[in-house]
């Protein structure tokens, strides 16, 4: 056996054995560091990444069930081998129950030892070749709809293999329209909660008086009209995964019990005192570039973010990834039947676009012009008119003939741009808003004018 480049954390308080072990693993080639504490341990697993901790159960400080903790609460977590005294196998099995790989009983021969880091060697090599196999699946550019060969995304999907077979929380951040919500579904297929249900919950489209009946559910007579019991969301996706869409929108009278729910897992129904027990994986996205500022502000808790922020994943726009257009401009025309093609000069306009809509303009633009086009080839005239600026205005940007007041004219552009940015939102003022960067109250104000 050659443990060349396995990390393993060895926590014992007597150093005697301490020693003893860490010079015979380090003899086979192991990377070995020493831990005379639980806390100690604790603070070594923050700092440094570890391929397998083995820890004694009874630790001055944290005791060895707080170290297995902290460490199977690391993406991606070490595998964990605990030791114990004779007569205390019970706590080994407790242990193990809860994710320790194996157990010694002391005192052990040091060849038990090896024979169990062997086992583990072996199963993270099958885990690899699986990996590995996943990876060569999602570089052949999709899964599901998401499509992409290009550096950017072939990253994303080394991120999705990575995670998927967790049950750590995964904040997906991205522009609209990029593909949050098939990297969740894709990260659901891919993990151990497959067979369970899917279940997505828009949060900016649920008001907030709303919200709380809408995930947490509610009994008979919680309130007016409530005449039976309704199961929320959270409790429909019981043995499977919870997707909150524009996380940053949940209501703050809200977060606490969402906390609860990941931190315990249960819940009460609004108007009920019985305790919901439910076992799922919360996933959730945001087209925010940094939670962060929301927790600034005060709009969102701060204990609720880094719970839901374990595990990060962001997306690209498509105007970082222009090399996927040609990937994803086939799958659509595919999808939409009849054999087109586009020609070059529709390509190269579908190229230069920056696509602030991202995929999802994208694929409105190719059903635009597949419409337009009929059976035949995809021509610049059939694509939309801001596509065509430069053809119809080589000179320069097109000035009405008649001049009106300046603030007019002004005007008439924001309306036209705020317009643009509701088609490629699907009409939702929120996103828009957070495209054009302005607070969604202006913006209001702006559509009134």
């Amino acid at each position: 056996m050659s443990g060349e480049g396995m990390r393993i954390l060895i926590v014992e308080d007597d150093p005697g054995l301490r020693f003893t072990m860490t010079d015979a693993l380090e003899e086979k080639g192991f990377a070995v560091t020493g831990a005379s504490s639980g806390t100690e341990a604790i603070r070594l697993l923050h700092g440094a990444p570890f391929d397998v901790v083995v820890t004694d159960l009874r630790l001055p400080g944290a005791d060895g069930m707080e170290v297995l903790r902290e460490a199977r609460g690391k993406v991606p977590p070490p595998s964990v081998i605990v030791m114990t005294g004779f007569g205390s196998v019970e706590s080994a099995v407790a242990a193990m129950k809860s994710g320790a790989e194996d157990y010694l009983t002391k005192p052990f021969p040091v060849e038990a030892l090896f024979l169990l880091l062997d086992k583990i060697l072996r199963l993270r090599s099958l885990e690899e070749e699986n990996r590995e196999l996943k990876r060569r699946i999602l570089s052949q550019s999709r899964f599901d709809e998401l499509i992409g060969g290009s550096k950017p995304m072939t990253d994303v999907f080394d991120l999705v293999s990575t995670v998927a077979g967790t049950d750590a929380t995964v904040l997906i951040l991205g522009e609209s329209g990029t593909g949050k919500e098939l990297v969740a579904r894709a990260l659901h297929r891919l993990g151990k909660r497959k067979d369970g249900p899917f279940v997505a919950l828009n949060c900016s489209a649920i008001p907030e008086s709303l919200f709380e009946a809408e995930i947490f559910g509610y009994e008979k007579g919680a309130f007016t009209g409530a005449e039976r019991r309704r199961a929320g969301k959270i409790e429909q996706a019981d043995g499977g995964t919870l997707f909150l869409d524009e996380v940053g929108e949940i209501p703050v009278s809200a977060q606490a019990k969402l906390l609860r729910v990941l931190e315990e897992r249960s819940f009460t129904r609004l108007g009920g005192s019985e305790t919901v027990h439910v076992d799922l994986r919360v996933i959730s996205a945001t087209n925010r570039r940094d939670m962060k500022d929301l927790v600034d502000e005060g709009r969102f808790r701060m204990d609720l973010f880094y719970r839901l922020d374990v595990f990060e994943i962001r997306l690209p726009p498509l105007r970082d990834r222009r090399e996927d257009i040609p990937l994803l401009i086939e799958n659509f025309i595919e999808k939409l039947g009849g054999g087109r093609k586009v020609s070059e000069k529709a390509m190269a306009l579908l190229m230069d676009h920056p696509f602030p809509g991202n995929v999802r303009e994208l694929r409105n633009v190719m059903e635009r012009a597949s419409i337009l086009c009929g059976e035949g080839t995809i021509e610049p005239e059939h694509l939309p008119p801001e596509f065509l600026g430069s053809l119809h205005h080589p000179e320069g940007p097109h000035v009405p003939e008649e001049i009106i007041p300046l603030k007019d004219a002004v005007r008439r552009f924001e309306a036209e741009y705020i317009g643009k940015a509701l088609e490629s939102t699907g009409g939702s003022k929120a996103r828009a808003a957070d495209l054009l960067r302005i607070g969604r109250k202006a913006l209001w104000e702006r559509m009134k004018r």
